[in-house]
């Protein structure tokens, strides 16, 4: 080791350096080699530190080794001299990676042989400068000297960086002359305006604050955006194995899918979806619909224990409600043969077994090790046959695969043994692949091209690219995204069971919970929870949201969409005595007042009304702009001022009746202060109201909730109001009609409303509760 030590620092690397080069066994194992290799053509003493430093940078970037002795070669024969073209080395040799390299074509990709003179450095910074004049003499050197640094490297690839900004310096203070004191005050602070929530465009979640361009999720998954990898340049990925086969195999795939992107959403059909898989939905499909690609939806039906008929439906409901069509619907089960005769085939390549170790001895990452590890392979094949043939008891038998995942976790299970009946294959199976083996596996029988899975998946992926490469089956590349969750809920299926079965909400639909299928009976409109995946952005980091982002995005759809209609939640009964008893009259109400054009409908108006009670108050208030015995209130679109002539009370004192007169509007010397909406011959529905389930931001986190989230729900998330009135416009609306209750909030029609009794659920209110964080 001392050897080695003394190796790395004569070559330049400091002796700190050196001895954490040491611990890292492959990284100094490859720069031994690439020491070794450039002492090959200069001699033990003429590698020096320039040298040296790029051989450090190499090795420790290098991912495919058998490239070593060529890439060492060129530093050593100073053909590639800087850290620009080592960068550019390593893309081409990522790029191509099957033999013969063309040699010519690499060195001129690595800018081999090309001399740039100090006289082309000046005149490219000269062009620069000249193309920028008029606002570098404007801003002087508040000029975002950056861009003309960008510009001359583009215009000088191979140029040495520290000249060229040299060259930069010196031509600019040359144009403006030395800075001046009012060029070193500090550049004044462009005040941001406050973005409203519904003209939010896409959030940089890291930071907190709105990227400057809105871009539509479309645009941010098209193309280049995501950096991804084109179909069949599987092997530009960064980790990605390319075995001898590795070729063939990116061609045979690529005649399968002419070069089109494949992705798949693959949910367990155990459980309904929930708004994260909103955001798995939208960039999985999103993903391909952006690029002409198709998707598969893909049920990952492997646990028969948990699996039912409802969930299978309600996913594909899901899905299609979010604007979505898959291009076929598959499942895991449709594999079943061909996944246990790749397991047999894994068995005779000596990379799995058959353990006998129980579950409990198996869980954790610090399992011991398989005493069944190293059982020959013919004996495994036997039992595993006999697994299949249903002669072990469930947890006397598993088929494991000889393999360490990122996570530390040895000899992740393949198959399992589950005397259960499947939904789809009945009786056929006793055993059943797990999700590590059956993944990667269907991910390659459907020639995925990217596959798409939350950050928690990132563990796995060294054992997704093992898995295809130790079968030697297509390898598609596994790719994560951040997670999105919300506050003031769980998503857990789990946890939603057990609030189910404690009766706190009455099933996966009940509207207080964030499932899909709960939002939209609460009456989110699938096109606003797209908004908000695409606010949300793509992005890498795990995210958790407010609510009430996800609320504003309904706001803005709602407030396009929705029709207005009037209601009132808590009557008041109004009675117009200057108005004869049969009287009978009817009122046009525009749909959606701030535009007429798009429709209207009509609405009795008589000698009885219904207004709220929180619209009248017996003692007038300061800043109280409604009805009062002393001051008139205007009814909206009747073209009525009404004015307080009694009070009726109940014997306990509750009001219960206005009488009051009415006028013309046009008529009336003063404008009333406000405009209050009424109900007249209405309908009488159920009104559901709801806020948050629980009380508490995170009420699975023990620090916040230690009683557990059950002792966490909100006693007021719901409150039923059995007779309010709505106009009788809405007579005719079916299940999840959308409308605004004027001056109340927007409301959507329950799938328990019957032509008898109506029923409706608010989605939100008008605007966000100021006492909401």
């Amino acid at each position: 080791m001392a050897d080695t030590l003394a190796l790395f620092t004569s070559v330049g690397l400091s002796e700190q350096k050196a001895k954490e080069t040491l611990k890292n066994e492959a990284l100094s194992s490859a720069l031994k080699d690439a020491i070794a290799q450039a002492q090959r053509v200069h001699g033990a003493s003429g590698v020096d530190k320039a040298m040296g430093t790029l051989l450090y940078s190499m090795a420790s970037r290098l991912r495919d080794t058998k490239r070593l002795v060529f890439l060492s070669d060129h530093i050593a024969q100073r053909k590639i001299c800087t850290e620009l073209q080592l960068a550019a080395a390593l893309d081409y040799l990522k790029s191509h990676p099957e033999d013969p390299i063309n040699q010519k074509e690499f060195e001129d990709a690595c800018g081999v042989g090309v001399i740039i003179t100090p006289e082309q450095i000046e005149d490219a910074v000269e062009s620069v400068i000249k193309k920028h004049k008029e606002p570098l003499l404007k801003e002087r050197y508040r000029f975002n000297m950056g861009l003309l640094m960008g510009e001359a490297r583009t215009a000088l690839k191979w140029a040495d960086g520290k000249i060229v900004k040299n060259e930069v310096d010196m031509q600019v203070l040359h144009l403006l002359g030395p800075k001046t004191e009012a060029d070193l005050e500090k550049k004044p602070k462009v005040t941001s305006q406050i973005i409203n929530h519904c003209n939010m465009k896409c959030f940089d979640l890291i930071a907190g604050v709105v990227q400057p361009e809105g871009r539509s999720l479309m645009e941010q998954l098209r193309g280049e955006a995501l950096k991804f990898h084109k179909p069949g340049e599987n092997y530009t990925t960064e980790g990605y194995v390319v075995t001898p086969n590795t070729m063939n195999l990116l061609k045979q795939h690529l005649e399968i899918t002419g070069g089109q992107i494949r992705t798949r959403f693959p949910p367990e059909p155990n459980g309904i979806l929930h708004i994260g898989h909103a955001k798995a939905i939208n960039f999985n499909f999103g993903y391909a619909k952006a690029n002409n690609g198709i998707c598969f939806l893909r049920y990952d039906d492997t646990n028969p224990e948990k699996e039912e008929e409802k969930y299978f439906t309600a996913i594909r409901e899901m899905v299609e409600w979010l604007g979505y069509k898959p291009y076929a619907v598959t499942h895991a089960s449709d594999n079943f043969q061909k996944l246990y005769d790749l397991a047999v085939d894994l068995i005779r390549r000596g990379h799995a077994y058959v353990c006998h170790q129980k579950g409990e001895e198996l869980k954790g990452h610090n399992a011991p090790p398989s005493p069944w590890r190293d059982r020959p392979i013919e004996e495994s094949l036997v039992l595993f046959e006999r697994m299949k043939k249903g002669l072990f008891a469930e947890g006397e038998a598993t088929l494991r695969m000889k393999m360490v995942m990122e996570d530390g976790k040895m000899d992740p299970v393949a198959y399992r043994i589950k005397y259960t009946p499947h939904h789809r294959t009945g009786d056929e199976w006793c055993i059943y692949p797990t999700y590590d083996y059956t993944h990667c596996l269907c991910d390659s029988i459907e020639n995925i091209t990217h596959s798409l899975c939350t950050k928690e998946f990132q563990a796995r992926r060294s054992s997704y690219f093992w898995l295809c490469n130790a079968l030697d089956v297509y390898c598609p590349v596994q790719w994560e995204y951040g997670r999105l969750n919300l506050t003031y809920t769980v998503v857990s299926k789990r946890k939603i069971i057990k609030l189910v079965e404690t009766g706190v909400v009455r099933d996966w639909d009940d509207p207080r919970l964030f499932t899909l299928t709960a939002l939209r009976r609460r009456g989110f409109p699938s096109e606003a929870i797209n908004n908000f995946c695409a606010r949300v952005g793509v992005t890498v980091a795990q995210v958790t949201m407010e609510p009430h982002l996800l609320e504003a995005c309904v706001r803005d759809v709602l407030n396009d969409t929705a029709p207005r209609v009037m209601a009132v939640l808590d009557p008041l009964k109004v009675s117009i005595t200057n108005l004869p008893e049969n009287s009978k009259s009817e009122v046009q109400v525009p749909d959606f007042p701030a535009n007429e054009a798009r429709g209207s409908h009509v609405v009795p108006f008589g000698r009885t009304v219904f207004i709220e009670q929180s619209d009248f108050r017996e003692v007038m208030e300061k800043g109280y702009k409604r009805l009062t015995p002393e001051q008139p209130v205007g009814l909206r679109h009747a073209g009525y001022v009404i004015s307080v002539q009694k009070v009726i009370k109940d014997p306990q004192g509750k009001v219960v009746e206005l009488e009051v007169s009415c006028s013309s509007a046009t008529e009336t010397k003063d404008k009333p202060k406000a405009f209050i909406h009424w109900v007249s011959q209405p309908l009488v529905c159920e009104v559901r109201l709801y806020e948050r389930l629980f009380l508490h931001k995170n009420p699975e986190d023990p620090s916040e909730v230690p009683g557990g989230f059950l002792s966490d729900i909100n006693p007021n998330s719901l409150q039923v109001i059995n007779s309010a009135f709505v106009d009788r416009s809405v007579k005719e609306a079916k299940a999840f009609d959308k409308f605004q209750f004027e001056r109340v909030g927007y409301f959507s029609m329950d799938p328990d409303s019957t032509a008898d009794k109506l029923i409706f659920n608010r989605t939100v209110t008008l605007k966000e509760d100021p006492g909401k964080i």
